[in-house]
């Protein structure tokens, strides 16, 4: 066994045994809930919910799938509380649809983790697309917890805020404003435009996916194939027009917005049916097995997925076109790298991997992409930078003087960040003062994250504390 499938195995196990420690904190919850209010389990609809939940691996992964009733009687608590997880948002099975094969179910497992065996991680499962408040600062905004789904959140975020920003409004210069007077109507309809422009493009336009989960399993249990009581019942909904998709997602976007919904998950599915399985194992090279790693006890999104939202194309690689790889002089193989600009971009910076002199390597196309949008990786965290200027990257004169807007998605932050940003009367590190020991102080990482944009540019956060 070599050293990083050792190392994948022990964040396996890590995740493991974090998942099972995090359904007994929920479980004391409950206990102390239903201690509280006096309230018990009614026997049949308990034992309704043991009959169609019989296996071990059935009542680790099912929990959730059931809600049992509960009757007024003090002191006993239910011992199938769900830890959670809240009922599935189901579809009727008469909506049409193709049902999900086996071998389809077994090739999803394999390419995003490498194995049937395993599953999505608690943080996973319960991940959807949430927003803030309706007409509230926040309003245009996904909340995105911690986990490896975060990253997919903060993606889709980006594309939300190119179709509040540059679709639905025509002007060439918008106003911030506009994105806090957004209604939960114009919610939904942001979501659904973000979801279609993201399956259209990985369906090069011809043709797209949408995974909704309905009532029964649409095929049993096998010994190679470990089920989650969710992929199993799958609905395949293809689509070869672009409104017509939309106009499905719209209809149905409470699938991927509601609490229970595992919508992260069920768009995750769709963008690689949308990209096909054939257009994936050409995206990819020799250094991509499969598409999430384990890290810490959680699955995290490898390059290749980011790069498939993004620009249509799950190539694991941030620099520009394919570059041929040797190791010590013979050649190993081809990495694909960004082949063309894409609507929104993509900017990553890294302490650590500066500290180890492995400075990043994206390439122009994602960092001057179509739209002032970029993706961003700081630090392994991700947010979204973006200007309400529609002509910022079109003319030069135009960067040397500007206003950034920057959310992160965090609990945290309550209202979008301003950044006035100067790259042409002095240099950022004239501005510091020594005493300022602390580099975080110095330098925070959200500033060099712009700098490996505009290198050399001056920073002003507006009387914000700076963070990150």
């Amino acid at each position: 066994m070599d050293r990083e499938t050792a190392n994948e195995e022990r964040s396996l196990h890590q995740m493991e045994l974090d998942e099972i420690a995090s359904k007994i904190s929920d479980l004391d919850k409950w206990r102390e809930i239903f201690s509280c209010h006096g309230l018990d389990v009614n026997k049949r609809s308990d034992q309704k919910y043991l009959d169609s939940h019989k296996s071990d691996d059935e009542n680790e992964e099912g929990a959730g799938a059931v809600t049992p009733s509960v009757s007024k009687k003090h002191g006993q608590f239910p011992s199938n509380t769900p830890y959670s997880i809240p009922i599935p948002l189901i579809i009727p099975s008469n909506l049409g649809g193709r049902p999900i094969t086996k071998e389809m179910a077994m090739e999803l497992r394999k390419t995003l983790i490498g194995n049937t065996l395993h599953t999505f991680t608690y943080e996973w499962k319960k991940s959807y697309f949430k927003f803030h408040e309706p007409y509230s600062d926040l309003s245009y905004a996904l909340e995105a917890e911690k986990g490896g789904a975060r990253a997919v959140q903060m993606a889709v975020q980006a594309n939300i805020i190119k179709y509040l920003l540059f679709v639905k409004n025509n002007e060439l210069h918008s106003q911030l404003r506009s994105l806090c007077e957004v209604s939960k109507k114009e919610q939904e309809k942001a979501l659904a435009a973000a979801l279609t422009d993201i399956l259209w493009i990985a369906g090069e336009s011809h043709q797209s996916t949408v995974c909704l989960v309905t009532t029964e399993s649409h095929f049993v249990q096998c010994p190679d194939y470990k089920m989650d009581h969710f992929t199993e019942k799958l609905l395949l909904f293809e689509f070869s027009e672009q409104d017509a998709l939309q106009k499905f997602l719209y209809d149905h976007i409470h699938c991927f917005k509601k609490e229970g919904s595992h919508g992260v998950i069920l768009f995750l599915y769709s963008l690689l049916f949308s990209r096909t399985f054939a257009r994936l194992h050409k995206d990819t090279d020799f250094t991509t097995s499969h598409l999430l790693k384990f890290s810490l006890g959680n699955l995290i999104c490898k390059q290749a997925i980011l790069n498939l939202i993004l620009t249509g194309r799950a190539s694991p690689n941030v620099f520009n076109g394919d570059q041929e790889f040797n190791d010590e002089g013979v050649e190993q193989g081809s990495l694909h790298g960004v082949l063309v600009r894409s609507d929104i971009g993509y900017l990553q910076w890294s302490r650590e991997e500066v500290e180890h002199d492995r400075p990043p390597q994206v390439g122009s196309m994602l960092k001057t992409p179509k739209l002032p949008i970029w993706l961003c990786s700081i630090n392994g965290t991700y947010s979204v930078l973006f200007s309400t200027n529609r002509m910022l990257l079109s003319d030069w004169k135009m960067e040397h003087l500007f206003d950034l807007y920057f959310y992160n998605g965090q609990p945290s932050q309550h209202k979008t960040a301003h950044l006035t940003v100067d790259t042409h009367s002095h240099h950022w590190e004239g501005s510091q003062h020594p005493e300022e020991l602390d580099p975080e102080k110095r330098f925070p990482s959200v500033e060099m994250t712009i700098r490996t944009k505009w290198e050399g540019a001056a920073i002003n956060w507006n009387g914000t504390v700076p963070f990150f």
